[in-house]
Formats: C-alpha cells, sequence, structure tokens
C-alpha cells in the first residue's frame, strides 16, 4: 500500500504507539525514513531502529522507542511541511522549538539534519516536523 505522506505516517506511528506505551514499532522501509530516524536517534529521542528482513520486497524498520521515569522523551511531535503545503526555510529563519529544547527536523540539498546542525553547516530547506 502506497501512502502520499511517509513522514506523517511515521510521527503518527510514533506519536500512537508513545501513547500506548509500546516499546517497538515497525514501519515500512525508505531512505528518508531512515534519514529521519537518523536525527531522532543522534538527538535522544528514540533508543534506535534497525532494518528488518525484507517482507514482499519492502524492508521495514523496527523503532525502539525511549521512556524516561515511565514517560515518553517525545512531549510533542508535529508535522510542519505537508503534502498540500510546503514549507521552506533559508538559515535565517530556521525555527526554534522550544528556545532551543526541542528540534526541526530539516531536508536540506546535503541531506536530512536537525535544525542546529543545518545553522552550523549554513544551510536551509523544508521543516519536516518538530519534535520536543
Amino acid at each position: 500500500m502506497s501512502t502520499t505522506d511517509p513522514i506523517g505516517d511515521l510521527i503518527t506511528r510514533i506519536r500512537n504507539a508513545q501513547l500506548r506505551r509500546k516499546e517497538k514499532i515497525t514501519t515500512p522501509g525508505s531512505r528518508l525514513r531512515a534519514s529521519v530516524l537518523e536525527v531522532l536517534t543522534a538527538e535522544g529521542f528514540i533508543r534506535g531502529y534497525t532494518a528488518g528482513e525484507p517482507v514482499n520486497g519492502r524492508t521495514e524498520f523496527e523503532i525502539e522507542l525511549k521512556y524516561y521515569d515511565g514517560e515518553p522523551v517525545i512531549r510533542e511531535i508535529s508535522r510542519v511541511s505537508k503534502p498540500g503545503r510546503r514549507v521552506y526555510s533559508s538559515v535565517k529563519t530556521l525555527p526554534r522549538v522550544a528556545n532551543g529544547l526541542g528540534v526541526a527536523v530539516v531536508s536540506t540539498p546535503q541531506g536530512v539534519m536537525a535544525d542546529h546542525e543545518a545553522r552550523d553547516k549554513n544551510v536551509g530547506g523544508e521543516v519536516l516536523f518538530t519534535v520536543f
């Protein structure tokens, strides 16, 4: 089954699993999702992910969610750029999430990265979503 918004699907799966206090979830695999999961792992919002066995020619990622004192580490995760309305930002106008405590995930010409990394590399791009 194809989806029109794979990042929105990934975010929704994470949000729903954390509401149900799940330890692991699975999601269809793609290079974009892998890049987004790398950023979430590097920023400490998820424990990690592994690529599972290909099923019907399609890989799946198993994502390990992270909790602290029984509460999810991700308090708020929301989509910014949607298929119907893309949101692009220059380096100067990249959003600061929760005064720097959160992260905006940005798709740049140099790859998917966190907002602070994009500022360091002096590159803007499409703001995919924000996490706090």
